[in-house]
């Protein structure tokens, strides 16, 4: 009997610990704690190159239809932050962004992906450029697992919206923070 009672508890021990050790990871080869000049803006006084990290993510819930990627300053001086990157209906068979996968031109984001507009007001990955002399400012890139195989938004949908929309479908959520200032 006694035996029965560890056996059954160490399995109990075993399944509840799987269950809690694994969870939506996102991870980068391109970002540490600091951004590079490559994850820099180019423009409004930045002179960075303007080149998307490379990001890859794993371990996402198993009812995951599709992933989304943003990069946020929640530091930037406007009273409501700054978005830097907006990605959606990225197909849930994908588990990562090449680097410079927000330059439009180059077009190597996923198929069906769609990038919408930023606060630079154009589409794409618009790095970091925080005001000279501000203390350094937190850049979030948090990959979403959603619920849904698509939003239904296009490419001029406000960063406000698009987020909205992702939040109600979002079953987990992963960042990196990493910093800059000039």
């Amino acid at each position: 009997m006694k035996n029965k009672f560890l056996v059954i508890l160490a399995l109990m021990i075993f399944i509840a610990s799987n269950s809690f050790a694994q969870g939506l990871t996102l991870t980068s080869t391109d970002i540490s704690g600091q951004l590079s000049q490559q994850q820099v803006y180019s423009g409004f006084g930045c002179k960075g190159q303007n080149i998307s990290p490379e990001l890859s993510w794993h371990d996402a819930p198993k009812n995951t239809k599709s992933f989304a990627v943003t990069v946020y300053d929640p530091d930037a001086p406007t009273g409501s932050g700054w978005w830097h990157w907006v990605v959606f209906n990225i197909p849930a068979s994908v588990s990562s962004l090449k680097s410079g996968a927000g330059n439009l031109k180059e077009n190597i984001a996923p198929e069906g992906s769609i990038q919408s507009v930023t606060d630079f007001g154009s589409a794409g990955y618009g790095g970091a450029c925080p005001p000279k002399g501000d203390k350094a400012h937190r850049y979030i890139f948090t990959v979403y697992a959603l619920d849904t195989e698509k939003l239904d938004l296009d490419a001029q949908s406000s960063p406000a919206l698009t987020g909205f929309m992702i939040n109600k479908y979002t079953l987990a959520k992963a960042s990196i923070i990493a910093y800059y200032s000039r």
